[in-house]
């Protein structure tokens, strides 16, 4: 391996020894409800995220707050003796893909079918600490 090439592997490494992610793998609902309620708390802080998602009405909702959970306790578990409060955790990326698609038969009238697609996605949550200046800035405008 080139020496270029194994600096940039080790930055990599690097960088993510600080970022949790979390996977859901196969949920069978459709892509598009999904990516709705990631929308709602892509960017966001952590405790904020668990609290939409909490009181959402959206269906979806409730196994993204589970895979949040997770994506905190994956962070926790790399970054031992730091608190989540401290560190400013917030959702960096949740990216939906979608998944196997399930095809089924649906009769139709004059000896007819229709093809049902029941469809299913997958789920990627990433979460990281905000850097120190950007904490103490959030901070600042919170106790003013």
């Amino acid at each position: 391996m080139g020496s270029r090439k194994k600096q940039a592997a080790e930055v990599r490494k690097e960088a993510r020894k600080t970022v949790a992610s979390a996977q859901l793998r196969n949920y069978p609902t459709s892509p598009r409800k999904m990516r709705l309620v990631a929308d709602m708390v892509r960017g966001m802080d952590v405790e904020k995220a668990l609290f939409l998602l909490k009181h959402s009405p959206k269906h979806a909702s409730i196994p993204m707050e589970k895979l949040l959970l997770s994506a905190i306790n994956n962070w926790e578990q790399k970054n031992e003796g730091e608190r989540i409060e401290d560190a400013g955790l917030f959702v960096e990326s949740v990216q939906v893909d979608s998944a196997r698609m399930l095809k089924r038969i649906q009769p139709a009238p004059q000896g007819r079918a229709h093809r049902i697609r029941k469809r299913s996605n997958h789920v990627t949550i990433v979460v990281n600490a905000r850097q120190g200046a950007e904490v103490a800035a959030e901070s600042n405008e919170i106790s003013e």
